[in-house]
C-alpha cells in the first residue's frame, strides 16, 4: 500500500493564479481505419502508403512548434502504438523534442501508460525530460491502457494491468525520491538500486503526476498514489462529479488533499454558427469513431478479461441501444467544445465554474481535418477564446469530501 503523505501540498502554480489552456498533440490518420482494419482481419486489403503518416506528422509538428508564439501554455501528447488511431508511441520522446525546439511553454502526457513500459525507465526518462526544459514544468499524467491490440502487440496481458500499474507507480516514486531504493513485487524486483541522473526537483515532478482513467471504478486507483485527476471525457458531464468524490476519497485516505483536475476535450472554432457546426459534427465523430475502433468498444472481448468490466457493461448497452459509433458521436459532439468564439468560451467558462480545472488540453485536429481547416479554427480560437479563458481566476480544488460527508 503507498505510505500516506500528510504534509501540505505544495503549490505547484503559485506563479500563476488563473486556468491554464494547453494544446494536445494526436497525430492521427483517421483515413487509414478500413484499410487498417481489413488488413488485421485477414482480408485483401491495398499496402500502407507511408506517405499518409509522413505528411500528417510533418504538419502537426509545424502546428506545435507554432504554438509557442500563439500564446498557449503548454503542449501535451499521449501514448499509443500499431494503429492510426494516434501515432505517438513514445510520448516523453516527442515532449523533449519540444523542449529543445521551444524556450517558454510546459509540457505534459495525458497519458504514458505505466504497464506498457518497465518502471526505471519511466523514471530516467522523465527526469531526463525535466533537465532538457531548463525550468519548465513537465505534467505527466498516468494511465493504465484499454487497448486489446496494443497489449497484445506489445507481449503484455491485459488482464495483469491493474497490478502492474500499482507497482510501476511505487518504483517511479521510490527511484525520483530515494538514492537508493529496493522493491519486490509480482512483476518487478530492484534491489539497491540508484537512478542516474537524480532528479534537479523530484518533488515538483510529483506534484504534478496525474492519472487518467476510462471506467469509473479505476478512479481510485492512481487517486491513492496520490495522483492528480485528469479527465478526459467519456461520459456526461454531471456524472464526473461522482467520480471526483471517489477520487477525493482515495486521496484523502491516503493522506493527500484536494486537487484541482487537468480537462481534455477536443475543439472546434468557427467563425459562424454554420462554419462551427458543419465541421464539427463532421469531424468530432470522427474522433470518437477513432477511438471506438481502437479500443473495440462495441467487442464482447472485455467480459473476459480481468479489471475491464465496466467496459464490457459498456459495449452490451451501446450495442442494446443501436450500436456505439453513432452514440459516441453525439456524446463527444455534446460534451466536447465547439461553436463561434462566444459559443466556445461560454461552454468552457461553465464546464470552468463546474469543476474548477487547472487546465483545459485541448486537441484542435481530430478525424480526417484538413490542414487548412484545422489553421482556421486555431488560430481563431487562441487570438478570441483562449485569453478570455487564461483570464480566468484560478479557484480552489472542490472538496468532494466535504460534498460526500454532508
Amino acid at each position: 500500500m503507498p505510505e500516506a503523505n500528510t504534509a501540505p501540498e505544495r503549490n505547484t502554480a503559485a506563479e500563476r493564479s488563473t486556468v491554464r489552456v494547453g494544446m494536445t498533440m494526436f497525430f492521427q490518420n483517421y483515413a487509414d481505419w478500413e484499410r487498417y482494419e481489413a488488413k488485421e482481419a485477414g482480408r485483401s486489403a491495398e499496402p500502407l502508403d507511408p506517405q499518409t503518416d509522413i505528411k500528417r506528422y510533418e504538419e502537426e509538428l509545424d502546428t506545435a512548434l507554432a504554438a509557442e508564439d500563439q500564446g498557449w501554455d503548454s503542449l501535451w501528447t499521449v501514448e499509443h502504438h500499431v494503429s492510426p488511431y494516434t501515432m505517438i508511441p513514445n510520448p516523453v520522446q516527442l515532449l523533449s523534442f519540444i523542449a529543445g525546439a521551444t524556450s517558454r511553454i510546459d509540457v505534459g502526457t495525458m497519458v504514458v501508460v505505466l504497464p506498457w513500459h518497465h518502471p526505471l525507465r519511466v523514471a530516467e526518462d522523465i527526469t531526463t525530460l525535466q533537465y532538457q526544459l531548463r525550468g519548465r514544468t513537465p505534467y505527466i499524467g498516468f494511465g493504465r491502457g484499454a487497448a486489446r491490440r496494443e497489449f497484445r502487440q506489445l507481449g503484455l496481458e491485459m488482464g495483469e494491468s491493474r497490478t502492474r500499474f500499482d507497482e510501476a507507480i511505487q518504483v517511479v516514486k521510490l527511484a525520483l525520491t530515494q538514492e537508493s531504493f529496493s522493491f519486490k513485487g509480482e512483476h518487478y524486483t530492484f534491489e539497491d538500486v540508484t537512478m542516474r541522473p537524480r532528479p534537479r526537483d523530484p518533488q515538483a515532478l510529483i506534484d504534478n503526476f496525474h492519472f487518467s482513467w476510462g471506467s469509473p471504478s479505476s478512479a481510485p486507483i492512481g487517486a491513492r498514489f496520490g495522483l492528480k485527476p485528469l479527465i478526459i471525457p467519456q461520459r456526461p458531464w454531471d456524472d464526473y462529479h461522482a467520480e471526483l468524490a471517489e477520487f477525493g476519497r482515495a486521496r484523502a485516505e491516503a493522506g493527500f488533499g484536494p486537487a484541482r483536475p487537468r480537462i481534455h476535450m477536443n475543439v472546434f472554432c468557427g467563425e459562424n454558427e454554420q462554419e462551427a457546426a458543419e465541421h464539427a459534427r463532421r469531424f468530432i465523430p470522427q474522433y470518437a469513431d477513432s477511438a471506438r475502433r481502437n479500443y473495440e468498444l462495441d467487442s464482447g472481448h472485455f467480459a473476459t478479461t480481468k479489471g475491464y468490466e465496466h467496459y464490457a457493461g459498456q459495449s452490451e448497452a451501446m450495442n442494446a441501444a443501436g450500436g456505439a459509433a453513432k452514440l459516441m458521436g453525439d456524446a463527444y459532439l455534446a460534451n466536447h467544445v465547439w461553436g463561434t468564439p462566444d459559443q466556445c468560451v461560454d461552454k468552457m467558462r461553465r464546464i470552468a465554474a463546474a469543476f474548477r480545472p487547472e487546465e483545459f488540453m485541448l486537441v484542435m485536429r481530430y478525424g480526417d481535418m484538413p490542414r487548412e481547416v484545422a489553421a482556421k479554427s486555431t488560430d481563431l480560437f487562441a487570438r478570441e477564446v483562449m485569453p478570455a479563458i487564461q483570464a480566468l481566476p484560478l479557484e480552489d480544488p472542490i472538496d468532494y469530501r466535504a460534498a460526500v460527508d454532508a
